[in-house]
């Protein structure tokens, strides 16, 4: 983990430009040394891998998606080959401080996807997404109850629906979409029953599928149930809390462990918690209020320990999720 001054804890509880962690990371199988690049493009993958690649497909498929796709790709190597040899979980452990998001593994095993999401889960930062396409190894995923992994169910893994919808949607502004209704370009809908729908979506997994005449992602939820629009704003509001405070000590020769140096850290900590309800990552009220609370610890309230080893920790905050609609029941009269 790297050297950190400023540390934000978010708890998500039920009821009671600035970073925008949409780049993705593809993970491939490729002979020699650990690697990590970022891409703008296509043709400056095709310059490393040729199309036949796994990770030309993987990052084609991000850079087929139109006006939303990312500005950049990383893509990283790890060699199974090697006399000692080197595996994706351990790529990802060595660049997991880099510039990404999400993380996909171009092509592995259930096993594989495992080892990546047990990776971004002990490090509390970041999504993992995989995909399958039979209920057994949705299932196993789904023993896993895992807070920052998604997987989708496809007949067509070669389309890779799930990078599709990162580099569809995944950069676009943090808390602005939910990950249900998306289109997918370059992928077909799936022709699921209701009821293998259903089984997929009992196992908090989701699919492309055709609903109403128009192809779209289903659900969007991550294995623990949660949604992925949820994890994303969580960690959009803790990344940049933390780099917009660390930045106030940077910038000033001196932040007083006072009433006037207090305000100042608490004033960078409003400001992201209102972007953040401009981006609909915090809900709102019928005044147009977001719904969020901080509080703050004057001079006199602090520990006088605290005070001599320089640690401030009398900030503190709450929210109330913005959420999404996914369902509506309409009820409707005929007057005679």
């Amino acid at each position: 983990m790297p050297i950190q001054d400023v540390k934000v804890t978010i708890d998500i509880k039920k009821p009671s430009s600035l970073t925008g962690l949409g780049t993705p990371l593809i993970l491939v199988n490729k002979v020699g040394a650990q690697s990590y690049k970022e891409y703008a493009d296509i043709d400056g993958v095709k310059q490393d891998f040729a199309e036949n690649t796994d990770a030309y497909k993987a990052a084609s498929a991000v850079f087929s998606q139109g006006d939303t796709k990312p500005s950049k790709i990383a893509i990283a190597t790890y060699d199974l080959s090697a006399t000692e040899p080197i595996t994706p979980e351990a790529t990802l452990e060595k660049y997991f401080e880099n510039d990404w998001y999400f993380v996909i593994l171009a092509t592995g095993s259930v096993t594989d996807y495992i080892a990546i999401s047990d990776v971004v889960e002990g490090n509390g930062i970041k999504i993992a997404a995989h995909v399958v396409d039979n209920l057994e190894d949705l299932q196993r995923l789904a023993a896993m109850k895992y807070d920052r992994t998604f997987y989708m169910m496809h007949d067509k893994l070669e389309e890779y629906p799930h990078v599709a919808l990162i580099g569809g949607h995944g950069s676009k502004p943090v808390g602005s979409i939910t990950y249900k209704f998306k289109k997918l370009i370059g992928v077909t809908p799936a022709n699921y029953d209701a009821t293998t729908l259903n089984e997929i979506h009992n196992l908090n997994g989701f699919a492309y599928v055709t609903k109403s005449g128009v192809a779209q992602t289903t659900e969007g939820t991550v294995g623990s149930g949660e949604y992925i629009d949820v994890i994303h704003g969580k960690d959009w509001i803790k990344v940049n809390m933390e780099q917009a405070i660390s930045s106030l000590f940077v910038n000033n020769d001196k932040v007083s462990y006072d009433d006037s140096g207090i305000p100042l850290i608490e004033a960078e900590a409003r400001t992201i918690l209102e972007i953040g309800g401009q981006n609909r990552i915090i809900a709102q009220d019928e005044s147009n209020q977001y719904l969020y609370t901080l509080s703050s610890l004057n001079r006199a309230q602090t520990n006088a320990v605290d005070r001599a080893a320089r640690v401030y920790n009398g900030l503190s905050f709450s929210f109330e999720l913005a959420g999404a609609i996914h369902e509506a029941n309409i009820k409707g009269e005929i007057l005679v």
